[in-house]
């Protein structure tokens, strides 16, 4: 590959991560009905066609944002519960390293508040259970596998757990920030509580 080349590529890859940058602060500010990619392209200091370059539409960008915003996720999740070898805790953990992520005022306004109005909801369904339902699977995986729960009904057991985490993720997203601590630990609480009645007896 020629030096030229690496350039432009380099350079290419600067100006997506300046664009994703640019609508992350926006979006989360704004809204994505109050953000244009004018707005965008602005803040990134590159021109609109240099927008539409890299994502077709404000809906492909918002998209993109949103990946960024769940792949940083999982990671935090993953790395929570690989601190423990035990499949249960490191479930515990798991839960609660999300719980913490949902918090997070730019996370919860573009995931769970931003994400739903601009895809509509079958869009924005197929997107969560894209990052997050085979997360979830994993770990119940490991639960049934040691023994920890049984494999009957697999599929509603993801479900549930699935759906319970975005209910909480949602809660969150729309409590008021000092209050946000309280919530997050009563769901912490009730989660613990919900997936220990699966735990085999």
């Amino acid at each position: 590959m020629s030096s030229s080349k690496r350039r432009r590529e380099m350079y290419s890859e600067e100006t997506r991560a300046a664009l994703l940058e640019a609508a992350t602060a926006l979006f989360a500010e704004r809204g994505y009905a109050g953000t244009s990619l004018e707005n965008v392209a602005s803040k990134s200091q590159v021109t609109r066609g240099a927008v539409y370059h890299h994502f077709n539409n404000k809906q492909a960008l918002l998209e993109a944002v949103l990946g960024e915003q769940e792949s940083q996720a999982v990671e935090k999740i993953m790395a929570s519960a690989m601190a423990t070898a035990d499949p249960w805790e490191a479930a515990m953990n798991a839960v609660e390293a999300f719980l913490d992520r949902c918090c997070d005022p730019d996370y919860g306004r573009l995931v769970w508040l931003e994400g739903p109005i601009a895809l509509g909801w079958d869009r924005f369904r197929e997107c969560e259970e894209r990052y997050f339902l085979g997360l979830v699977e994993q770990f119940v995986r490991a639960l049934v596998d040691a023994g920890y729960v049984e494999s009957t009904g697999l599929e509603s057991t993801l479900r549930f757990i699935f759906w319970i985490l975005g209910g909480a993720g949602l809660t969150l997203a729309e409590t008021e920030e000092e209050d946000r601590p309280r919530v997050r630990n009563e769901w912490a609480a009730l989660i613990r509580r919900s997936l220990g009645s699966l735990l085999v007896k």
